[in-house]
C-alpha cells in the first residue's frame, strides 16, 4: 500500500493507519448527516408534497432495504477485489445522485430511481468503510471502529434538527445539501491508500468464489446466522416507538438517547481490546431485546413514563452500540485479510434480511392489535439469539470447522 502524493503531515505517512480512521470517521459524519437530515422528513415531504399515499411510500422505501439487504451478497467479495478506496468512491457517488434526484422528484419513477441508486450505494459503503477498519491492526481497529460508530451517532443526533432548518428553503434545498455532503464523502475516500496494482476487470465467477468461501465456513456461517437478529433488533425501534408513546417529541427523546448510550459505550470497548471479547455481542443482544417490554410498558406507565422511556432507550443504545462493535471485531477476527469484504458481505445480507421480514411481521401484528405480543416477542428473540451466540463461540475449536 503507497499513500497518495498529497501534502500530509509526518505522522500520517508514517502512521497510515491513522489517516485511514481520520478518512473513514470524517467520511462517516458527512454522509451520515446528509442521510439523516434527509430521510428524517422524506416520509413527510412524500406524502405533502409530492402528493404519495402512505401504501406507495411504504412500497418504494421498503423496496430500497430489501434491494440493499440482496447486494449485500455480491457487492461484499466486489470490494475485495476493486479494493475499499474504489468502492467507496463508487457508492458515495451513487447517494450523490440519490439525493441529488430526490431534490427533483414530483413522479414515482424518479421516486424509484433516486431509490434504487440508495441501495445500491448503501449495499457497497457498509462492506467497503467496514473492511478499511478491519484490515487495519488490532491496536488501531479497536479505537478506529468506536470512532466510526460514534461519528454516526452523533449524526444521527444532529442530523434531523439540521434538516428541519434547511427546509425552510424547501426540501429540494435539503436534499441538494445532502448531496453535496455525499459528494464530499466521495472524495474524501479519494484520500486513501491506492493500491500497489490495478484491480484489472472484475470477473462474476471470482465474487462467487469470495462468498463461498465464506459459506464453507461452517463456524462462520454459523456465527452469522444466530447474530442475524442484531439488526432488527437495534432498529425495529424507528417503528414501534413512535407507535407506542404520544407526541413526536417523546421519540426526538428516545432516539436521542438511546444514540449517546450507543456513543458512549465506544470508549469503554476501544480499551484494552473489550470490543472484541465474546460477551460484547451476547450482552449486545440482552440490552437490545430487554428493552421492548418497556416499549410495551409505556402505555401503562402513567407518571413514570418518562423514566420508563429513558430506560428503554438507553438499553436499546446499549445493544446497538455493543452489537455493532460485538460483530464487527468477529468478522475481522475470523475473516481472512482477502476475504473480509465477502465476510462483511454474507453477515449483513442475512441481518438484513431478517430485519426486512421481522419488519413486515411486527408491522402485521401492530396492525392487527398484538403490539404487547409483537414487543415481547423482539425481547424474547434477543434472548434466543444472546445464548445462540454462546452456544457457538463456546464450541470447541475442532468442531468450528
Amino acid at each position: 500500500m503507497t499513500l497518495l502524493r498529497t501534502s500530509t503531515s509526518p505522522d500520517a505517512e508514517t502512521d497510515p493507519g491513522r489517516r485511514v480512521v481520520a478518512v473513514v470517521v470524517c467520511m462517516q459524519l458527512a454522509a451520515a448527516l446528509g442521510y439523516y437530515a434527509v430521510m428524517a422528513h422524506l416520509v413527510a415531504h412524500l406524502r405533502d408534497g409530492v402528493g404519495l399515499p402512505a401504501g406507495t411510500i411504504a412500497l418504494v422505501l421498503g423496496l430500497r432495504v430489501a434491494v440493499q439487504c440482496a447486494l449485500f451478497l455480491p457487492f461484499g467479495p466486489l470490494v475485495d477485489r476493486i479494493g475499499p478506496r474504489r468502492a467507496g468512491m463508487l457508492a458515495c457517488g451513487l447517494r450523490t445522485v440519490a439525493f441529488g434526484l430526490l431534490a427533483v422528484a414530483d413522479d414515482l419513477g424518479t421516486l424509484l430511481g433516486s431509490a434504487m441508486a440508495l441501495a445500491v450505494g448503501g449495499a457497497l459503503l457498509h462492506p467497503c468503510a467496514q473492511s478499511l477498519l478491519a484490515r487495519l491492526p488490532p491496536a488501531r481497529r479497536s479505537g478506529g471502529f468506536g470512532s466510526y460508530v460514534v461519528s454516526g451517532q452523533i449524526a444521527a443526533v444532529a442530523g434531523p434538527p439540521a434538516g428541519l432548518a434547511l427546509l425552510a428553503g424547501g426540501f429540494g434545498l435539503l436534499a441538494a445539501v445532502a448531496a453535496g455532503a455525499w459528494a464530499v464523502a466521495a472524495l474524501l475516500f479519494g484520500l486513501l491508500p491506492r493500491a500497489v496494482r490495478p484491480a484489472g476487470p472484475v470477473d462474476p465467477r471470482a465474487l462467487v468464489r469470495g462468498v463461498a468461501d465464506v459459506v464453507r465456513d461452517r463456524a462462520f456461517l454459523r456465527f452469522a446466522a444466530v447474530a442475524a437478529p442484531s439488526t432488527l433488533l437495534a432498529t425495529q425501534v424507528t417503528t414501534v416507538v413512535p407507535l407506542s408513546v404520544a407526541d413526536s417529541g417523546q421519540a426526538t427523546l428516545f432516539f436521542c438517547v438511546g444514540a449517546a448510550g450507543a456513543a458512549g459505550v465506544q470508549p469503554f470497548l476501544s480499551r484494552r481490546g473489550r470490543g472484541g471479547r465474546p460477551w460484547v455481542l451476547r450482552a449486545g443482544l440482552l440490552c437490545a431485546g430487554l428493552g421492548y417490554p418497556l416499549v410495551a410498558a409505556l402505555p401503562f406507565a402513567a407518571e413514570r413514563q418518562g423514566v420508563v422511556l429513558v430506560a428503554a432507550a438507553v438499553l436499546n443504545g446499549l445493544g446497538t452500540g455493543l452489537t455493532q462493535t460485538g460483530t464487527f471485531h468477529t468478522i475481522a477476527g475470523r475473516a481472512p485479510r482477502e476475504r473480509v469484504g465477502a465476510a462483511i458481505g454474507v453477515v449483513n445480507f442475512l441481518a438484513g434480511t431478517v430485519a426486512f421480514a421481522g419488519g413486515l411481521l411486527v408491522g402485521r401484528l401492530f396492525d392487527a392489535g398484538a403490539a404487547s405480543a409483537a414487543l415481547f416477542a423482539l425481547a424474547a428473540l434477543g434472548t434466543v439469539s444472546a445464548a445462540a451466540v454462546s452456544r457457538v463461540e463456546e464450541q470447541p475449536a475442532d468442531q468450528r470447522r
